[in-house]
């Protein structure tokens, strides 16, 4: 009895030594993390930048799009027509596409818009629709509105007209 009592005090305070280790180390890597994150907090700066919580930042100007009469020339053969006109605050969801409003047959008529292409109205397995398909509902995913807005980057595209 006196042996297993023995056992099982050297085994408790070997797991006991083991806890005290373990929690040493959990303390002294929270202290290190505390003091780096103490020394950054002079390096962090807000989103906000240096307007204060209660006031309002002023929205930065956007580019406009140009929106000259008729339509743009395409660059190459087969590109989606850019949109000619002003999109901002289109509705363009599931259930809503206000470009309809004017592009699908018949309203284009009254609306003097160009009507959108047959091949918006066959599903993926080819069968005509008499609405616009599903995967033809989003506008912008492929025509985009055009802007005179600054390039973000570098772009040495020549049309396919412009190539000798």
């Amino acid at each position: 009895m006196f042996m297993i009592f023995k056992r099982y005090t050297k085994l408790t305070t070997l797991g006991a030594l083991a806890v005290l280790s373990l929690t040493a180390v959990t303390a002294l890597s929270l202290h290190v993390t505390e003091e780096a994150v103490a020394q950054q907090v002079g390096e962090v700066q807000s989103l906000r930048g240096e307007t204060e919580i209660p006031d309002e930042n002023v929205a930065p100007a956007q580019s406009r799009q140009n929106t000259q009469a008729g339509s743009f020339e395409r660059a190459y053969r087969q590109q989606p027509p850019l949109i000619p006109h002003k999109i901002d605050g289109y509705q363009i969801d599931r259930a809503v596409n206000q470009c309809m409003q004017c592009h699908d047959w018949p309203y284009n008529v009254d609306q003097e818009a160009p009507k959108i292409s047959e091949t918006h109205y066959i599903d993926r397995d080819g069968v005509a629709l008499d609405e616009v398909s599903p995967r033809r509902w989003f506008c912008t995913q492929c025509h985009a509105p055009q802007s005179n807005a600054k390039e973000l980057v570098r772009n040495d595209f020549k049309s396919a007209m412009d190539l000798d």
